[in-house]
């Protein structure tokens, strides 16, 4: 036991004496760790925000409290539609296809109809009587000439019968029967012109009827062509009639079938102009008073991805006539000011009415912009001295209209904010009660934080 003892001391001692003796072989204790101080700022380079889908709204000083803003879509003004009906009985031959669009001239359909060699019949039968009128007026001017030019003749001779102191019975009865004939050749004449004139307003009225069965204004029709080598007016050498465009646009419906038999006045087809729209909203009945005398509004695009929510367009608006007693709503139309290409029949869209109110404009920002984190709401703020940084801040919001939110603080007008992206962002920065730390996105979108 007493050896066991003493082998142990000597062990120790041995120990001790290589501790105090030897060379540095022990190691010094590591420093500690370096943190990065917390920080509210987040990197997001071009890729990120290209693969993130970042998209930005610029700051803008509205009246959210005094913003009245209502549903609705656009729809077509009621003079944006042209229909085309039959004017005659015939065979359609369509020249253009749904949707395809059209210009004025553009011929839209051809038709072959049974009545139009009729209409033609008129016309030439007016030209066949004018003919015939003015050789009658030729006719009766001569036979009228020709009794004057024998009256005179015997009058002569019955002047110089008379200085030889002879009657000539026979002659004075021819004379004055040739005297009283001339009332009669004049009244003659005068027939014959009123003839010339009917006949010219029925060739007037025939070729009228042929211009509203074939679009072809009048001149045209009557003008002299040259189809065959020989000069003859143009409706002589129609056979099937072109019905040509009036207004731009569309075609909207075709309602017939290429080749059929249509009687008029059916309808072959109709254009609409897809950009004579206007909006069409319903606003309460309550907001009607604040609504009355206002004309100014703004259409502004629905929130959807690809739009830009701030590419509103100026508008003049009325209260319309219609109003809905059971849903206590009221009709608003508003006629855009421009085009864009969201503006199309059936697409919705919301028409903001700024009324009366006693505070002024405020900073405000889209709506969607801001996320909630925890108990509190952030939004991005892009950084002004690095714009590959965006900037989490607590919103200190206003008012808000549903659409837009007024910030008290933290903003200044030439600020942006991130609009499409604040959520991952969020997720990024994602506080619950503790600051994290700085960090920054990888390209694939991925956040990493600074160690």
């Amino acid at each position: 036991m007493n050896r066991r003892r003493k082998t142990l001391l000597i062990g120790l001692a041995m120990l001790a004496g290589c501790t105090r003796g030897g060379g540095d072989t022990t190691h010094a204790p590591p420093p500690p760790p370096t943190t990065t101080p917390p920080t509210d700022r987040i990197e997001i380079p071009a890729t990120v925000r290209s693969n993130l889908g970042i998209t930005f709204a610029s700051v803008e000083r509205r009246r959210v409290d005094s913003t009245i803003r209502v549903p609705g879509a656009f729809e077509l003004q009621p003079l944006a539609r042209h229909e085309y009906r039959m004017t005659l009985p015939g065979r359609v031959k369509l020249l253009v296809d749904q949707y395809g669009p059209v210009e004025p001239g553009d011929v839209l359909y051809r038709f072959r109809s049974p009545k139009w060699p009729e209409l033609q019949h008129e016309i030439i039968a007016g030209e066949q009587g004018i003919d015939a009128a003015r050789a009658e007026i030729d006719v009766a001017v001569a036979r009228a000439a020709e009794a004057e030019a024998q009256l005179a003749i015997k009058r002569t001779r019955l002047a110089t019968l008379a200085d030889a102191d002879f009657k000539h019975a026979e002659l004075e009865a021819e004379t004055a029967t040739l005297a009283a004939s001339l009332p009669r050749l004049r009244a003659e004449i005068d027939l014959a012109k009123t003839k010339l004139a009917n006949a010219r307003r029925t060739r007037e009225h025939a070729v009228h009827r042929a211009s509203a069965a074939t679009g072809i204004d009048e001149a045209t029709l009557i003008k002299e062509v040259e189809p065959e080598g020989a000069r003859a007016p143009a409706y002589r050498s129609i056979d099937w009639i072109d019905v040509v465009a009036t207004e731009p646009g569309v075609v909207e419906r075709l309602a017939v079938t290429d080749g059929a038999f249509i009687e008029p006045p059916s309808i072959v087809l109709s254009t609409a102009d897809p950009g004579n729209v206007r909006f069409r909203a319903s606003a309460l009945q309550a907001d009607l008073t604040r609504l009355l005398g206002r004309t100014d509004a703004r259409i502004v695009p629905p929130a959807s991805p690809g739009l830009d929510m701030t590419d509103g367009v100026a508008a003049k608006v009325t209260i319309g006539l219609e109003a809905h007693p059971e849903q206590r709503t009221v009709a608003l139309l508003a006629t855009p000011a421009d085009t864009r290409p969201w503006i199309r029949p059936g697409v919705s869209a919301f028409l903001e009415v700024v009324v009366d109110s006693s505070g002024g404009p405020a900073l405000a920002i889209p709506r969607t912009a801001i996320v909630k984190d925890g108990i509190v709401h952030v939004f991005f703020r892009r950084d002004p001295a690095d714009p590959n940084k965006a900037i989490r801040v607590e919103a200190d919001m206003g008012v808000s209209d549903g659409r837009w939110v007024a910030i008290n603080s933290g903003l200044s007008l030439s600020d942006e904010v991130v609009l499409d992206g604040a959520y991952e962002l969020k997720l990024a920065s994602q506080q619950s009660g503790v600051s994290q730390e700085g960090g920054h996105f990888h390209a694939d979108g991925s956040f990493h934080g600074d160690h």
